[in-house]
């Protein structure tokens, strides 16, 4: 490596998907001079394979949804006219974003019972979380099937393009981007102290490095010489051929709350249905730890098609052109692991987001430029500790 050039800057962030990138961004902002380094393309890992969902109608009353909130916050400030000094951040347009609100729906009185209670702790929360009759559904979703029991409305759902996403929040930012350059090692000082990062091209020398690696987040950790449990929970999604508007909000089952909270390695599916800007209709979900198997599953696929003709009957006729995995960022809690990690002064994570990553990364990146400048954090951090998981293990 003697030969290999290297440069300097204040922070070197390990990614360039949607994390990586909201990272970059507020870094940036917070007046750092940032690299991010990819072995592979922009989005090329989770986020390429991601719905584009920005949530708070999935996550139970807790951190996630205090991040979820920021988060969502900060997704329509960069989104709209509110840094007028800096210039709009991001053309909402460019990224397909779209305030459309979520509709969670149950079909039996006993789900909607068990709906309406989560809802209520919600609202208490800070969400706008609105009861829908079964009579009302037909008002906001004209072609549902039939007989639901009833749901619940949240108008602070969103939808963006992921990769469109990640790449104009990169674009924004201004950060320089170094694609196709894969980080072979994390360099560290005699005091333990991150120095920057080693790649097959040279090192990015830095006092700070993020980790946003997303399902290979684990693997970034370890070459800091530190753990963290990421793990890999495969999901499919379906795309159909191009339709008019037929489904106005991201509908879903309240069955799919309790599948993104489990902790079963099995497959679970459970239907979710979102019309897009484009035309096609997304049609999910699954989910299942099967390590890094990219093999198509015909099951997975006819389970989702199954579940999206019980809320939609008419896509029943409808062409699927395509479907598409991808590996969710899964920690063993069901948060991310954000912030400074104490067992290698200047390494930061902020991976491990699971399959909410797309919704919770402004936040995150929020997050990670405040402690990067030493400002108190928006949140508190304790519940996201990179090394939570150590101590829990300790005797």
């Amino acid at each position: 490596m003697a030969n290999q050039p290297s440069s300097s800057y204040d922070v070197v962030v390990v990614g360039a998907g949607m994390i990586g990138a909201a990272c970059a961004l507020y870094a940036v902002r917070a007046g750092l001079d940032v690299v991010v380094v990819d072995r592979g393309p922009v989005a090329g890992g989770t986020t390429g394979a991601g719905e584009g969902n920005l949530l708070v109608s999935d996550k139970e009353p807790g951190p996630e949804l205090e991040l979820a909130l920021l988060s969502g916050r900060l997704w329509r400030e960069i989104t709209e006219d509110r840094h007028p000094d800096e210039g709009r951040a991001v053309d909402a347009r460019a990224i397909e974003y779209e305030p459309k609100g979520g509709l969670v729906v149950a079909s039996t009185p006993e789900a909607l019972t068990a709906l309406t209670a989560l809802a209520a702790g919600q609202r208490a929360a800070g969400v706008d979380a609105t009861p829908v009759t079964a009579h009302q559904l037909p008002e906001l979703e004209p072609y549902l099937a039939p007989g639901l029991a009833g749901g619940v409305l949240y108008p602070q759902d969103a939808q963006v393009m992921p990769t469109l996403a990640a790449a104009h929040l990169l674009r924004a930012s201004g950060a320089r981007v170094e694609t196709g350059r894969t980080v072979t090692g994390v360099l560290r000082g005699a005091d333990g102290a991150v120095r920057g990062v080693r790649t097959e091209r040279g090192d990015l020398l830095a006092p700070a490095v993020v980790n946003a690696a997303g399902t290979w987040g684990a693997e970034v950790a370890a070459l800091a010489g530190v753990s963290l449990p990421v793990l890999p929970r495969r999901g499919f999604v379906l795309v159909t051929e191009p339709l008019p508007r037929r489904v106005r909000h991201k509908v879903y089952s309240a069955d799919y709350v309790a599948d993104v909270a489990s902790d079963s390695a099995g497959l679970q599916t459970s239907p979710v249905v979102e019309g897009t800007a484009a035309g096609p209709v997304l049609i999910g979900a699954s989910r299942e730890r099967v390590g890094f198997d990219r093999s198509f599953s015909l099951p997975v696929v006819r389970a989702l098609a199954a579940g999206a003709t019980r809320l939609f009957p008419f896509l029943e006729h409808v062409r699927a052109m395509r479907a598409y995995s991808g590996f969710r960022p899964y920690l063993p809690d069901h948060l991310p692991a954000i912030g400074p990690d104490p067992r290698a002064p200047g390494l930061f994570h902020a991976c491990g987001h699971e399959g909410a990553g797309i919704g919770l990364a402004t936040g995150t990146g929020l997050l990670i430029a405040q402690t990067l400048t030493g400002k108190a954090p928006d949140l508190d951090l304790a519940p996201f500790r990179p090394d939570r998981f150590a101590e829990e293990a300790a005797p």
